[in-house]
């Protein structure tokens, strides 16, 4: 609960400092990192952290299949306090889809299973090395991978799927780090010191570069779409991949019964309905103007005949360049 406050506010924190950001210089979404000398980003970030110490004190004690759902209440407060503070308005199918989500991650905390007894890091590398987990990570790398480099450049700016989805699929990796880190500090704290295993640094290493990766692609889908939108169809990729990942890599599923899967099935289609009403029902977004001589109205354009023939005109080197006229027409008019 109190992960999902911090972590909710500061997603609106990071947008008022990406937008103070952006007047200065270059967007985040086109790629700047102006906003790292904005203060109140920073205070966004801070207020971020507080509630991902929250959620890394949780993932100590209880599966990532029931402490990820539980962020639906950071959804309330981002719409919330967007409404107050951004002036951004979810419609009223965006407020199913809002709804959707949160019944569907109830569903889910409902039927969680159990946590799982683990006495070493030993233990949770031998997790994270079986076959199936390794083509997991495999295929999330690939995927970022593809969406950074292919899909981010040419559809970024207008599909919230492309950052969102890199910052789900490596937020899936962070959180398996984050548990086995945790864990460690714990059995560490209970007398039995796990710093002397080069796996608990191994998957210190993979958490930073995680969630640097995160942060980066968070920025840009905030500071290009808006807040209320982002907040829960991120929530809804983040927690169904989190939740595929903790299935694969720690059998959070061995032996429960089947009533209970199948209602944990059922929660996490609620939850991808939410996310594809929220992403069809989200108002349009102004795309970035990248070219200063882009025409803001609309135009016509052809080449100016006279006797049946195109006009040219001898430059002074002798070249016969073809003059075109943009006629711009307003409609509105």
């Amino acid at each position: 609960m109190v992960s999902s406050a911090f972590i909710g506010s500061s997603f609106i924190i990071k947008k008022k400092g990406l937008r103070k950001a952006s007047v200065k210089g270059p967007r985040a979404g086109s790629g700047g990192y102006g906003y790292l000398l904005e203060p109140l980003w920073w205070i966004g970030m801070i207020t971020m952290i507080i509630g991902e110490i929250a959620n890394f004190v949780a993932y100590m004690y209880a599966p990532a299949v029931l402490v990820t759902p539980l962020g639906a209440l950071s959804i309330i407060v981002s719409a919330v306090l967007a409404h107050f503070m951004l002036k951004e308005k979810l419609q009223k199918m965006g407020m199913l889809g809002c709804l959707l989500c949160i019944v569907g991650s109830t569903v889910i905390v409902l039927h969680a299973p159990e946590e799982r007894s683990i006495s070493s890091v030993e233990e949770i590398w031998a997790f994270a090395t079986q076959p199936a987990f390794l083509l997991y990570t495999a295929s999330a790398v690939a995927t970022a991978l593809v969406l950074s480099l292919y899909c981010a450049p040419r559809y970024g700016q207008t599909n919230i799927i492309v950052y969102i989805g890199i910052c789900s699929v490596i937020g899936s990796l962070t959180v398996m780090s984050i548990k086995a880190i945790g864990i460690a500090i714990k059995l560490t704290l209970e007398g039995t010191n796990q710093a002397k295993y080069l796996q608990t640094w191994i998957f210190a290493m993979i958490a930073i570069t995680c969630v640097i990766i995160q942060l980066n692609y968070l920025n840009m889908a905030l500071d290009t779409f808006n807040t209320a939108i982002v907040s829960p169809i991120y929530y809804a990729l983040f927690t169904s991949f989190t939740i595929l990942a903790s299935a694969i890599m720690f059998k959070d599923y061995y032996g429960q019964s089947a009533g209970s899967i199948a209602s944990e099935l059922c929660g996490f289609i609620t939850v991808l309905s939410g996310t594809a009403v929220l992403h069809s029902t989200r108002d349009p977004d102004t795309p970035l103007i990248t070219d200063l001589y882009t025409p803001l109205s609309p135009t016509v354009s052809w080449p100016i005949q006279g006797n049946g023939e195109l006009w040219k005109q001898k430059d002074e080197d002798g070249s016969t360049p073809s003059f075109i006229t943009n006629v711009r027409q307003d409609y509105f008019k």
